[in-house]
């Protein structure tokens, strides 16, 4: 059997119920395909979007309906070592893909907020890209430890509760949906099908800032830190998402509304 095909046989036998029964239930639960969708799985060049493109794979193979993938690679200004290794990992996991240039890291520069730009001019020339080519969707490698530093990061940095959403509407791009598939997949285990399967990504191919900096990596280390102390610390803080009690809360949003408590206090009178 060729090398790639154990690779995928790996998700669906050895990562049966790691990965690939948490990313079908993502599907599912979440409604994230739908029959005819086309969709663009985008590659950073990491372990976490080849799992999904992968994944994708194997669901259009083994699913029980029809619709279209699109592979595409951004190159937002990578260095030539980091694109040659992207091209070597397309070509071991025959997945065609369009590779198309952008001049993000250029651009963005070392300002204080690069980071945030940069994700949202990805975010823009992957919606862009992914119409022209007649996608509905794109598909990103969020993963569920996203997912908790993402709550654990608004609640900190920005006062606020909110989640990574697994799936959501582009404000600027009509008709496109982003879906996160992965979104129960935790991290340790697409490291865990990596180094099984001996396979090389990227890491951090940033050419603006420095690797293991930044507000992510902070938390991404208390999160750590409060699993050694509370066992499934970060399932607690994942199922809360699920489980919120507007009963036992000051205030919320919906939409640009914000709602207080004691607007139904007073009614109780």
């Amino acid at each position: 059997m060729e090398r790639y095909r154990e690779i995928e046989k790996s998700i669906i036998k050895k990562y049966r119920k790691e990965i690939w029964g948490k990313f079908v239930k993502a599907v599912k639960d979440y409604e994230l395909i739908k029959e005819n969708d086309k969709i663009a799985v985008c590659l950073s060049g990491g372990k976490d979007s080849f799992l999904l493109a992968k994944c994708m794979e194997e669901l259009l193979r083994h699913g029980k309906f029809h619709y279209e993938l699109e592979y595409i690679v951004m190159n937002p200004g990578y260095e030539d070592e980091n694109l040659k290794q992207i091209k070597e990992n397309l070509d071991l996991l025959k997945i065609k893909a369009h590779i198309f240039e952008t001049p993000i890291f250029g651009v963005v520069g070392e300002s204080e907020n690069a980071c945030y730009r940069c994700a949202k001019m990805r975010r823009g020339y992957l919606y862009d890209y992914a119409k022209k080519l007649g996608c509905n969707k794109i598909a990103l490698g969020h993963h569920f430890n996203d997912v908790v530093e993402t709550i654990m990061m608004n609640m900190i940095y920005n006062g606020t509760y909110g989640s990574m959403m697994p799936k959501l509407y582009s404000d600027n791009f009509e008709g496109m949906e982003l879906i996160r598939p992965l979104y129960l997949v935790q991290e340790k285990d697409i490291i865990s099908w990596s180094k099984y399967n001996d396979l090389t990504f990227l890491d951090c191919a940033c050419t603006v800032t420095k690797k293991n900096t930044g507000q992510r990596v902070v938390i991404k280390k208390l999160i750590e830190d409060l699993n050694k102390l509370y066992k499934d610390a970060d399932k607690g803080i994942f199922n809360s998402s699920l489980n919120v009690n507007l009963d036992t809360v000051i205030g919320y949003k919906k939409g640009h509304d914000k709602i207080s408590f004691l607007d139904e206090y007073r009614d109780k009178k």
